[in-house]
């Protein structure tokens, strides 16, 4: 295993912890990452069987580089090159029913292996030159590895129950790896299901991003939903499941609809906020429900309704309440609209309308509308996806022409003020609201010349004084 650990700062530790008279490993994931071939984080954990942070301390004299101490935790790290070196004396955990904060003693390298969340995260490799590079996996996590299992070292009841927040970190790994969760730790997650509760939600909501951000969001989701965990930290979300049958008519199961979109959206782009506006686009659809014995099951106003979800739901997953959450809302507000483009003819308003309304949103929306295409006839598909391609030229076509993406009205409330000499008020309003209309009709140029033409012609509409040209002058 020598060549795992080529980085020089591997043999300086393991040099240090010789002359030390320490046994000392590296340990976790940059193991787990190391042995399965895969791209790792810039961070690796040392273990040491005494002092962790003694241990840094000289590690970084030795390195010249400042040691970060976090007393509480009996850890500290230190930056060399381009790694983030963390070091922990080995330890052993217990802990209490109401918390997730462990009670720690010092103890073996056999101690801190049991204390870790999964096998494949036990491993560790040896850094004393004696047995440098040698494998410890008492758990067997490299035959976990080998069958792509996620299973606790010890028992799962026990290790989920002590820190819930495992159950969420077991479902994140099983979606990132493509791995199975092992039964035994599988139906654990079940019966301490409501442990998740003594978790902030904010260390669930970090789990939960991790999981969307996935290549495939849609495995840890479906753990999530059959564990019954979804339930308890994103309830309206489980609303979606299921399918009601009147007069033998049905509708599509819109929780594993929302999990395709999800997982089409996230072959398009790694944007976190376009993941969540795939998982908020038909968020409505439960309170929107309706069945018309003629047409079947409608949810007219379903994206309305769901804009409006969208901050409440933000905050109470602790989400942020900035423009990040503006641009989720704003998607799924609009996320109907490329689709019907796509149904009917597309006329040059319907586009600038669309242009104006979402900005430079627009590409995210598209593609969100693209990856909501989850039809299984693939005739329908293939037709609304070229039709898609068609939308997507005519988009480019008007906005290259009309300059209506992010739009800012050619004529001000201060110039029609200036022009008819009147006050603030409701007749500014609605000159400025008939110039746009008249530019997203397509009545006029958007052009400043034009814009000013129309304000003069819908003044004197009004019966309000226009100015001669001289008097302009």
């Amino acid at each position: 295993m020598d060549d795992n650990l080529q980085h020089p700062v591997f043999h300086i530790i393991g040099e240090l912890a010789d002359q030390e008279k320490l046994s000392c490993y590296v340990i976790g994931g940059y193991v787990r990452d190391r042995i399965m071939g895969r791209a790792f984080k810039n961070d690796v954990d040392i273990v040491v069987l005494g002092s962790g942070i003694d241990f840094a301390t000289k590690v970084g004299q030795k390195l010249g580089a400042k040691v970060t101490i976090f007393k509480s935790f009996g850890t500290a790290m230190l930056m060399h090159e381009d790694l983030q070196v963390e070091f922990v004396g080995a330890r052993k955990e217990s802990y209490r029913g109401d918390s997730r904060k462990p009670i720690v003693e010092d103890g073996t390298l056999e101690d801190d292996q049991n204390r870790r969340d999964f096998t494949i995260n036990a491993m560790a490799f040896s850094l004393n030159k004696a047995n440098y590079g040698e494998l410890v996996d008492p758990f067997d996590g490299l035959a976990d590895v080998e069958s792509k299992l996620i299973r606790t070292p010890l028992d799962p009841d026990i290790t989920f129950s002590d820190d819930p927040l495992r159950m969420m970190r077991a479902i994140r790994f099983a979606t990132q790896l493509g791995f199975t969760i092992d039964a035994a730790s599988k139906d654990a997650i079940v019966r301490n299901v409501a442990r998740i509760r003594i978790i902030s939600k904010e260390r669930i909501i970090d789990e939960l991003n991790k999981i969307v951000l996935a290549s495939k969001p849609s495995i840890g989701f479906k753990y999530l939903f059959d564990t019954g965990l979804l339930q308890e930290i994103f309830p309206v979300m489980c609303q979606l499941h299921g399918v009601e049958y009147i007069d033998g008519k049905g509708h599509k199961d819109n929780f594993y609809h929302t999990l395709e979109v999800l997982d089409n959206v996230a072959e398009l782009s790694d944007d976190l906020w376009l993941r969540w506006a795939a998982i908020m686009h038909d968020i409505a659809k439960p309170p929107t429900k309706r069945f018309d014995p003629k047409i079947g099951w409608t949810f007219h106003g379903h994206e309305d309704r769901g804009a409006r979800m969208v901050p409440k739901l933000f905050a109470e997953l602790k989400l942020p309440q900035n423009e990040k959450m503006k641009f989720v809302q704003k998607l799924v507000q609009l996320h109907l609209r490329p689709i019907v483009l796509v149904k009917d003819i597309v006329t040059d308003s319907a586009v600038r309308r669309l242009l104006f309304e979402a900005g430079d949103d627009i590409d995210a929306l598209m593609m969100l509308c693209y990856a909501d295409v989850t039809t299984k006839n693939e005739y329908k598909k293939k037709r609304y996806r070229d039709n898609f391609e068609l939308v997507k030229q005519k988009l480019k076509d008007v906005e290259e022409r009309d300059h209506i993406r992010n739009w800012q009205p050619p004529v001000t409330g201060e110039d029609i003020m200036m022009m008819f000499g009147v006050e603030p008020g409701r007749m500014v309003g609605k000159i400025k609201n008939a110039i746009r209309e008249a530019i997203l009709e397509g009545e006029i140029p958007n052009s400043r010349e034009e814009a000013i033409n129309y304000m003069k012609a819908q003044g004197k509409a009004l019966g309000l004084p226009v100015p001669s040209e001289n008097e302009e002058k």
